[in-house]
């Protein structure tokens, strides 16, 4: 980049210059948890404190990092607040299981996705790509791509683990999946004040609806899958779905365990590659230098390299963007572990029951980690530059044994859905594009993302059918 022209510095909420009062701890963490975090979050290796009598440590070194998540992993289950929020959503999922059930899970899960089992569905990603663009003109006409990506991913989703096969239309799945993490995918102030499980949940009883919706697809899917396994197995197809409904039985999952972990799926595990697409596309349109880039490089490789199964390596400045926005917004934006027992870094003393958090938020943006830590740069992450990053202060997919079993799936999935899109399209904001990221289950753009897509036909770039 051209030494005069300053990076793109996207919203995000400055760091607090003194501690706020208890109540209005309370507020921002009901309202906006990373609007929490003062100057030290974005400074020091860790920071301590005491809230409602509990324990707290951010933990912001990578070695610190490094000790919570992977060397001493068995000290550390997750946080209570943490699966307050996320147990009625997922139950059992392989998000919120623990233990044997976890163990279950995972490795009930992982042949789907391994790299070589997700280069496999390279071609289908593609095609739901492509077949999603027919949704825009490319006259100009505004689109709220945030909303947008969640239904490209639902569709990927739906097409790649569920063979199609999942009993509800995608019409209207963003709205639903942004209704049920604004009602249920945030702390409820009675989490804080550690009120007993069973007290109901105002905050949370407006989402019962919609979690009710999801619940039932699932119940459907399940039940259309299992018949069509039990009268013609010949054309049951062999994916996500039917893999996890054979792992049924005395040594691997129960039926409610299967349940869990497609609605884990269906309901959460696009919605993270959804929020970074998004904030990839809101953050090139604002660095047109880097966006003509990552053009440049798109239009080259659809041109040499049709098999989708090779763009995610050919296309090193489109995966970067697509990092970097992962840095600036992680999709998973808090790690929270609970120390079973006490434990030590350093000077750092952790009793047991203290709360530890890993915060992506802070971790990507902090002062002693990363060179302008608020801008978009995405050459951090061209392969020449990788090596500066440590393994420990960027963890968009998170790390240790409960690392993201999706990761090369997303990736590829990233990058394919950027390569189709952006060939066709060229992506700007408007008036009304000012998004401020909000902490849910992921880091969501409140306001959306409305954006103006116009063909790049336009601009001299491939016609609209390319």
């Amino acid at each position: 980049m051209d030494a005069a022209v300053q990076p793109f510095v996207p919203p995000a909420p400055p760091p607090r210059p003194k501690p706020p009062g208890w109540l209005e701890v309370v507020r921002i963490i009901y309202r906006n948890p990373i609007e929490l975090w003062g100057e030290p979050a974005y400074t020091k290796p860790y920071i301590t404190s005491v809230f409602f009598n509990e324990r707290m440590v951010l933990a912001n070194d990578p070695d610190f990092v490094r000790h919570i998540l992977v060397d001493n992993a068995r000290n550390y289950k997750m946080a209570r607040v943490r699966q307050l929020v996320l147990r009625p959503i997922l139950r059992d999922g392989l998000l919120t299981a623990e233990g044997a059930v976890w163990k279950r899970s995972r490795r009930a899960v992982a042949p789907v996705f391994t790299p070589r089992h997700a280069q496999g569905f390279a071609d289908t990603m593609l095609e739901g790509a492509e077949s999603f663009c027919a949704r825009y003109s490319g006259d100009g006409s505004i689109h709220d791509i945030s909303s947008d990506m969640t239904d490209l991913t639902y569709r990927i989703l739906a097409a790649t683990l569920f063979s199609d096969q999942i009993s509800t239309p995608a019409d209207d799945f963003g709205y639903r999946v942004e209704r049920l993490l604004e009602t249920m995918g945030r702390v409820d102030p009675l989490d804080l004040l550690k009120a007993p499980a069973w007290l109901p949940r105002l905050t949370r009883m407006r989402g019962r609806k919609v979690l009710a919706f999801f619940r039932r697809i699932v119940s459907e899917t399940m039940q259309e899958r299992m018949q069509l396994l039990e009268h013609d197995p010949e054309n049951a197809p062999e994916d996500f779905l039917t893999l996890l409904l054979r792992q049924q039985g005395p040594d691997g999952l129960t039926v409610d365990e299967v349940e869990d972990n497609i609605i884990t799926f269906i309901g959460a595990g696009h919605e993270t590659t959804a929020r970074a697409l998004g904030w990839t596309l809101y953050c090139l349109a604002n660095a047109p230098l880097e966006r003509e880039k990552v053009e440049a490089e798109i239009d080259r490789v659809l041109a040499e390299e049709p098999n989708p199964v090779h763009w995610l390596d050919k296309m090193p400045h489109t995966r970067a963007a697509f990092e970097e926005a992962m840095r600036l917004y992680p999709p998973a934006p808090s790690i929270n572990r609970a120390a079973i027992a006490e434990d030590r870094w350093q000077e750092a003393v952790i009793d047991p029951g203290t709360t530890v958090l890993v915060m992506p938020w802070t971790l990507h943006r902090h002062r002693l980690l990363w060179d302008q830590p608020d801008a978009f740069m995405p050459a951090r992450f061209l392969p020449e530059n990788r090596a500066a990053i440590g393994r420990y202060q960027y963890l968009p997919f998170g790390v240790g044994p409960r690392v993201c079993i999706g990761a090369s799936f997303a990736l590829q999935e990233a990058v394919i859905a950027l390569g189709v899109l952006m060939s066709r399209f060229r992506f700007d904001c408007t008036q009304e594009t000012r998004p401020w990221p909000v902490q849910r289950l992921t880091v969501q753009p409140q306001g959306g993302l409305p954006m103006r897509v116009t063909s790049r036909s336009v601009f001299g770039g491939p016609p609209l059918a390319a």
